[in-house]
């Protein structure tokens, strides 16, 4: 399906399950496509992911209008949780976790151990809010001394995309990337997610504005306002990727 200046797998969260052997997994969003009209990085960034899932119920009600729909909604953080549950009995795959506050990754690390009774997650760290160079080369030695196979880096978007991007060449064994923004901090336990009712309407996003009202403010009732005006154009036949 084909929503402004990206390309979105229609496919079931069972299929990724069962498809998802490699690569580099994102997740778009409302605010994700806002900022894909803008930032040119970040959308060179996309065109390098090997699956692009629907992770907005708003999105997946918007597809409705297009020629090409999409099925199924796929939660990045509820992907995350049935990728775990998933290859629980595997040994052949070890995921570490990158992200999240101080001593966050290590706690989703033991509740998703301690649930599964079986540790899959081999490691955690929290990297610092403006990670550079030096750090960057730092977490690739702790991911590779790691032996993980699988990273899920949450360290929201468009940073851990771009961060993805740029430094995954330096871990070679690792053949999963996921990019989940705020799925470190639901595994945790530190920040609790919409429930079902809001998720199914398409309003996990409102929910998360009434917990954090002066962070989210600007972005959803400001900036993410933008996206109806882009997908208007696109509805009249009219819109153009800034990009090409």
């Amino acid at each position: 399906m084909d929503m402004l200046n990206i390309h979105i797998n229609d496919i079931t969260q069972n299929e990724l399950l069962s498809q998802f052997k490699e690569g580099f997994i994102v997740t778009p969003n409302v605010d994700h496509l806002v900022k894909l009209q803008k930032d040119e990085s970040f959308y060179k960034t996309y065109q390098q992911a090997d699956f692009v899932i629907c992770d907005s119920r708003i999105l997946y009600f918007f597809s409705k209008l297009l020629k090409h729909s999409i099925r199924e909604t796929i939660s990045g953080s509820s992907f995350f949780h049935e990728y775990c549950k998933y290859h629980k009995d595997s040994n052949h795959i070890k995921i570490f976790i990158l992200g999240g506050k101080k001593g966050v990754a290590e706690l989703a690390q033991k509740r998703i151990n301690d649930s599964l009774r079986n540790p899959i997650i081999i490691g955690a760290h929290t990297p610092s809010f403006h990670i550079d160079e030096k750090e960057s080369r730092q977490i690739a030695e702790i991911v590779n001394r790691s032996g993980a196979n699988a990273v899920l880096v949450g360290l929201g978007a468009p940073k851990q995309e771009k961060w993805i991007v740029k430094y995954k060449h330096l871990m070679p064994q690792v053949k999963v990337w996921m990019a989940l923004g705020a799925t470190v901090d639901f595994e945790a336990g530190t920040l609790k997610r919409a429930p079902e009712i809001f998720r199914l309407m398409g309003l996990e996003w409102f929910y998360r504005f009434i917990k954090e009202p002066r962070r989210l403010f600007k972005r959803y009732f400001v900036d993410d306002m933008k996206f109806f005006w882009y997908f208007g154009k696109q509805l009249l036949g009219v819109y153009r990727n800034p990009f090409e």
